[in-house]
Parts: C-alpha cells; sequence; structure tokens
C-alpha cells in the first residue's frame, strides 16, 4: 500500500481525508481531521499508476532550450559595420574587451547568454531561436527485446 503525507503534520498514512480547516482543502491524517470539517476520503492511485501519470506528463511537455543562431558572427559584425563601429568602439560602447568582440565575429567565441542579451539589445537584432524538445518513450515489441527502430534517431 502506497503510504503518503499529512498536509498538516506531515505524519506518513496509509490513508487520508480530504477536510477543510480553516478555510483551506487539505489531505489530512485521521489525527488532524478532528481540526476540521471531512468532506472526503483521499484516494491515491497506486505507484504503477503514478508513475504512467508522470511518464505521459513528461512526454507532454517537451523541454524548450534556446539555442544560438549559426550565423551569430555574421549577424554580429555586419550590424556593427551598418552602425559604423570599429571593434574597438564597439567593444567599448557595450563594456567588453575588443578581444571579445573580435573573437566572437570570427566564431571562435560561443557568447554567453549574458552577453548574447546585451549584444541583442545594444544592435536591435535576434540572436537566440527558440526550440521545442519533445521525449518519446522507447517501445519495445512483444518478446521484450528492441527492434532497430529503438535505435534510429529521425531528424524532423
Amino acid at each position: 500500500m502506497i503510504r503518503i503525507n499529512c498536509d498538516l503534520c506531515g505524519k506518513t498514512a496509509e490513508s487520508l481525508a480530504k477536510a477543510i480547516i480553516e478555510g483551506v482543502q487539505l489531505d489530512v491524517c485521521a489525527d488532524c481531521a478532528k481540526f476540521g470539517k471531512v468532506i472526503a476520503t483521499v484516494k491515491r492511485p497506486s505507484a504503477k499508476e503514478q508513475h504512467k501519470q508522470y511518464i505521459k506528463q513528461q512526454q507532454a511537455k517537451g523541454e524548450k532550450i534556446e539555442l544560438l543562431v549559426e550565423d551569430y558572427a555574421e549577424i554580429i559584425k555586419k550590424k556593427r559595420e551598418s552602425m559604423g563601429l570599429t571593434q574597438k568602439d564597439f567593444a567599448g560602447r557595450i563594456n567588453e574587451k575588443e578581444i571579445v568582440i573580435r573573437k566572437i565575429e570570427t566564431g571562435i567565441l560561443n557568447p554567453p547568454l549574458p552577453l548574447v542579451k546585451k549584444l541583442e539589445k545594444f544592435l536591435g537584432i535576434s540572436l537566440i531561436e527558440q526550440h521545442e524538445e519533445r521525449f518519446e518513450s522507447q517501445r519495445k515489441d512483444k518478446n521484450g527485446g528492441f527492434t532497430l527502430g529503438d535505435f534510429i534517431k529521425l531528424k524532423k
């Protein structure tokens, strides 16, 4: 049986009651239920069901990540030149070292996110792309073994 914690006292209990205490709905143990009005018993899913629900939630969520555009060096250099700034002037205006600007514009240095934000703001450009990663569960065949499809990653 799944053991769960009381919202009021924190004790571990096998079953909880849903009660309204001081105007707040809580899942409480039998000892704490006397402090409020019991409105129902809490039905918790089995551990296997909870795990399945968790996996479904994680798969549905996906993960949003921010990536630096591939041609960031060229974009920065063109915009700086269109503004009529040298690397030295540009570095002075955004309070960075000239060598950092030179390395960014040649593609040697991938700038950290705070510097990217500073460059975007000063130059009025966008250097970050939003990507969403979705997770797919691996499926096993009826025999419990893997298939070739389990090892192939498809590009979308």
